[in-house]
């Protein structure tokens, strides 16, 4: 494949893409049954869903990319008398429209996720679900599942609700153009400077969130920092890869969505009913992290403690900034993948390490999400006092598929993102780059260079070579159509 036929780079992504995701067991399209269910859904829309209440009136917006078009979830604040504040968060309800055992739900239940690739997203449920229908989209009245929260001065949440409610959305605000204006470098956009109402309710949010955040890390919460790079594309010609950055406005729906997968998990929890978590268990390679602390002169004791490897994190990116992704990614990758599994009412929680809490499910994105959609289904009939949609033997199942094609999609992503990042290294072999040991393992080392943040395979050299080592590395290879690129060390003199 020439470089001039890189020009139709969007294409040949999207091809590989589905490709790979075929490989995978993912199904890329819909069938005709599937769209055929989308025409008597538009037919009917979601005039069957159950509503307790009408909160509409309250000031909702939705704050996601620029991009975004699947919109799960709405928040706003309110004061309440003294010091607290109430958090309320609402989740789109897609079981409304996409019924269990449907053909669209089958669809979802085999993919489990929406994939998000470099040359073309494959939604979990069809956009005229994801980004129509059940998406909390502008001006739009939706039914949604309601996670009301009151927050103290501290951040300590003090009581949770759960209910379902109709909800419309005041503004759809982007997290970079919030984020800007919440920092003061730059203005807001046009429906917060209309609105000073808005405006100030944000502000309250952004203030609350940051206090839960500080909460959690006292509790051992972890400082983690990857770098995400996205593809620009010029046209159909990617030319460039855009790292993504954490800022203000994530950090508000960040925590609040963490907020609210823990409430719902402890709403479970105290109904005695049985529901699908999601755990990051205490890491097996403990030992390497040690050790890769004791490089920095930081001690951390020899059984996995999340709060004094918080302090360690939070001292490296004080010190480093620039470098502290990498590390991050180091550490993420020896904490190990998180999982689904079934917690039963009388079993002790696993917890999730890295967010230092026990309760923890996937609840706030049902639309791209299917363990989200489950534990929804779940809720709706525990606040209705339906029988369960789901038998305990059946979640296990599905808490297992559910990991396995998260870890494909992960992969799939990561094979597309490499093909990607091989179209933009292929007129740079032979260049030497500095880089650091993202995996180590029998199947073969893997480093990141700094500039573009790409990652690929340490074909020679690898010996000795551990996660965390710091090295320089030679591109010796790149191929778009299997997403490898190739490094080789180079010996220091």
């Amino acid at each position: 494949m020439t470089i001039a036929s890189y020009r139709n780079g969007r294409n040949i992504l999207e091809q590989i893409a589905r490709r790979v995701m075929v490989e995978r067991g993912f199904l890329p399209d819909f069938s005709q049954a599937e769209l055929n269910e989308i025409m008597q859904i538009q037919q009917v829309g979601d005039k069957a869903a159950t509503v307790q209440k009408d909160m509409r009136q309250l000031l909702w917006a939705s704050i996601d990319n620029d991009d975004s078009l699947d919109l799960d979830q709405l928040t706003v604040a309110e004061v309440l008398p003294g010091k607290g504040v109430r958090i309320l968060v609402a989740v789109a309800d897609v079981d409304a429209l996409a019924k269990q055992n449907s053909a669209i739900d089958e669809h979802a239940r085999q993919n489990t996720t929406s994939v998000y690739t470099a040359g073309k997203v494959f939604p979990m449920l069809p956009e005229q679900l994801s980004t129509g229908l059940t998406s909390l989209n502008y001006q739009e009245d939706r039914a949604a599942i309601i996670t009301d929260m009151v927050v103290n001065d501290d951040g300590e949440i003090q009581s949770t609700d759960i209910y379902q409610a109709k909800v419309r959305s005041h503004a759809k605000l982007a997290y970079n153009n919030v984020a800007a204006w919440l920092e003061g470098k730059g203005p807001a956009a046009k429906a917060v400077s209309d609105d000073p109402t808005l405006a100030e309710n944000l502000r309250i949010q952004d203030r609350v969130a940051q206090k839960l955040r500080l909460q959690r890390h006292k509790h051992g919460a972890l400082e983690l920092q990857t770098l995400e790079p996205r593809p620009v594309f010029e046209g159909d010609e990617i030319r460039d890869l855009q790292v993504e950055v954490g800022n203000r406005a994530k950090e508000i729906i960040e925590d609040f969505m963490i907020a609210a997968n823990d409430a719902t998990a402890r709403f479970l929890r105290e109904k005695k009913i049985p529901s699908l978590r999601r755990v990051v268990r205490t890491p097996k390679r403990w030992d390497r992290i040690v050790e890769i602390a004791a490089q920095y002169k930081f001690d951390l004791p020899p059984e996995p403690d999340s709060s004094e490897l918080e302090r360690f994190l939070v001292e490296r990116k004080t010190a480093d900034p620039l470098r502290f992704p990498d590390l991050s990614l180091v550490i993420i990758k020896l904490l190990g993948s998180g999982e689904y599994v079934v917690e039963s009412p009388n079993e002790p929680a696993v917890g999730h390490f890295g967010l230092a809490v026990k309760d923890y499910t996937h609840s706030t994105a049902p639309n791209r999400r299917f363990p989200d959609l489950i534990t929804q289904r779940i809720l709706k009939a525990t606040i209705s006092g339906a029988p369960l949609p789901y038998g305990q033997v059946e979640l296990a199942q599905l808490a297992t598929h559910c990991t396995q094609k998260e870890d494909d999609a992960n992969k799939v992503e990561r094979q597309v993102a490499k093909s990607a990042a091989a179209m933009l290294l292929s007129s740079r072999i032979g260049e030497e780059f500095d880089a650091i040991c993202t995996g180590a393992a029998d199947k073969g080392t893997w480093v990141r260079i700094f500039r573009p943040p790409i990652e690929g395979r340490l074909l020679r050299g690898f010996e000795g070579v551990d996660v965390g080592n710091q090295l320089k590395v030679r591109l010796v290879h790149a191929d778009v159509e299997k997403g490898f690129i190739d490094f080789e060390k180079v010996p220091k003199y």
